[in-house]
Formats: C-alpha cells, structure tokens, sequence
C-alpha cells in the first residue's frame, strides 16, 4: 500500500498543502493519524476521486424537458 504525507498528496491532486490541511479540518478527504503526521492512502485517495467524479457527473446531468 502506497502511503501519502501532505506534501505527497497535495502534490498528487495537484493542489497546495493548505488546501490539505483544509480538507483533513473539514474531514472532506480520507486520512488517518501516525502519532501526530497527517498520513493518506494512495487507495484511498484513488478511489475518493473515483467518488468525486461521480458525484460530480450525477449532479450535472441535465434535466429532461417535456414539451407539451
């Protein structure tokens, strides 16, 4: 299993550590704690995007018209 600090992830979702350390405050991105190192599963993280995408995509279907 491939492991992630702050600097790894933001690196990876291509945004900057704040961002981060927002997102672990709000609980808006899977995480856990080794002792006091903020630490992210590569998995995790993957499959966390996955759910993005998904969510993202469902919101933006258009809705259906009926012409009477």
């Amino acid at each position: 299993m491939n492991r992630f600090t702050v600097k790894d992830a933001a690196e990876y979702l291509g945004v900057c550590t704040d961002t981060i350390y927002t997102m672990v405050r709000q609980k808006e991105i899977p995480h856990f704690r080794l002792r006091r190192r903020i630490m992210f599963s590569k998995e995790a993280i993957d499959h966390w995007i996955r759910d993005q995408e998904e969510n993202n995509v469902q919101e933006q279907q258009p809705m259906t018209l009926s012409y009477y």
